[in-house]
C-alpha cells in the first residue's frame, strides 16, 4: 500500500513511519510540504497517489497559536481541508489527529466522542475546524498530553529541568490521560488494518495531574519524586496566553464500543520512553 505521512519529522510522524514501514511509505516533513499551501498539497498527493494519508502535520505550540491565529488556522484548519480535497481526488483513505483542546474542560467526567466540543483557545478552535474538513470515511483520532522519543515534549522537558533544579513546581489542577506517540502510532495501524472509520479518543490509561505526571517521570528516571511541588494554574507567573482545559480526560468510548483493546497504562509506556531517552 502506498502511504503518505505528513509531519513525518515530528513526534508522532516519526512513529507512524516506523509503524507502516512494511508498506511503501513517503514521509514528508514541513520542509518538504507546507500543508497550508493548497497547490503544494494537491501536487504532492497527485504525484504520490497514496492509498492512505496519515495527516500528522500540525502546529501544536498552544501559546504561540494564541498570538498568531492566522498561522494556526492556515496550518490546522486549511491544511486539513487541502488534504481532504487531495485525498478525494485520488480516493485515498485518511487518518488525521486532533486534541483534547477542542473541549472546554468544564465537565466533571471524561469527555466521550459524543460530547459537543467547545474550544477555549485558538489552538483548540483551529484543530476543531480541521476535524470538520473530513467526511465520515476518515479516521479522526483525538489524543492528549502527547509525549515521545522524537521532538520536544513534556517528558524531555521534565528530565532537563530535573537536571538543572532541585525543586520542580507543576500544576495540580489540570488532569488528563497522557498519550504516548509510539502507542498512538500502533493504534493507527490497528484502525487502518481493521478498516475503521469515524471519531476515536485514543489515550493511554490512567488519570493524572501534571504534578502527578512529573512525579511519575522522576520515579521512572530513578529520581526523588518528593522534589516536585504542586501549584495552581492561577499562580503561574507569567500566566499562559492560552487557556488550558482543567479536565483533559478523553474517554475511549468508541474503542470500547468496537471491542478494540485499549492502550496500556501510561506508567508502563512512560517507563519504556524514559529508559529509551536515558539510553538504558
Amino acid at each position: 500500500m502506498r502511504v503518505l505521512i505528513t509531519g513525518a519529522a515530528g513526534m508522532l510522524g516519526n512513529e507512524l513511519v516506523s509503524a507502516f514501514s512494511d508498506h511503501e511509505v513517503t514521509g514528508l516533513a514541513h520542509r518538504d510540504l507546507d500543508v497550508s499551501e493548497r497547490d503544494a498539497v494537491l501536487d504532492a498527493v497527485s504525484t504520490i497517489r497514496p492509498e492512505l494519508i496519515l495527516h500528522a502535520a500540525a502546529w501544536t505550540a498552544v501559546d504561540a497559536c494564541e498570538s498568531d491565529p492566522d498561522r494556526a488556522f492556515a496550518i490546522n484548519s486549511l491544511g486539513p481541508q487541502y488534504i481532504a480535497e487531495a485525498a478525494e481526488k485520488c480516493s485515498a483513505r485518511v487518518v488525521t489527529y486532533s486534541t483534547d483542546y477542542v473541549f472546554d474542560g468544564a465537565l466533571s467526567r471524561p469527555y466521550s466522542e459524543m460530547d459537543s466540543p467547545s474550544p477555549q483557545s485558538v489552538y483548540g478552535e483551529s484543530k476543531l475546524r480541521g476535524e470538520e474538513a473530513f467526511n465520515d470515511e476518515a479516521v479522526i483520532m483525538r489524543v492528549s498530553w502527547v509525549s515521545g522519543f522524537h521532538g520536544a515534549n513534556m517528558v524531555k522537558t521534565i528530565l532537563r529541568i530535573a537536571e538543572e533544579n532541585p525543586v520542580l513546581r507543576f500544576v495540580d489542577d489540570q488532569i488528563g490521560y497522557p498519550t504516548f506517540a509510539a502507542d498512538a502510532a500502533a493504534m493507527t495501524r490497528l484502525l487502518v488494518d481493521q478498516e475503521r472509520s469515524g471519531l476515536y479518543h485514543v489515550t493511554n490509561q490512567g488519570e493524572v495531574s501534571w504534578f502527578g505526571f512529573v512525579r511519575e517521570v522522576l520515579i521512572a528516571a530513578g529520581l526523588d519524586p518528593e522534589r516536585v511541588e504542586p501549584i495552581t494554574t492561577a499562580s503561574l507567573t507569567p500566566p499562559r496566553p492560552a487557556k488550558r482545559p482543567a479536565n483533559s480526560r478523553l474517554e475511549n468510548a468508541a474503542l470500547k464500543r468496537d471491542g478494540i483493546e485499549l492502550l496500556p497504562d501510561f506508567r508502563e509506556s512512560l517507563s519504556v520512553l524514559v529508559a529509551r531517552l536515558l539510553g538504558e
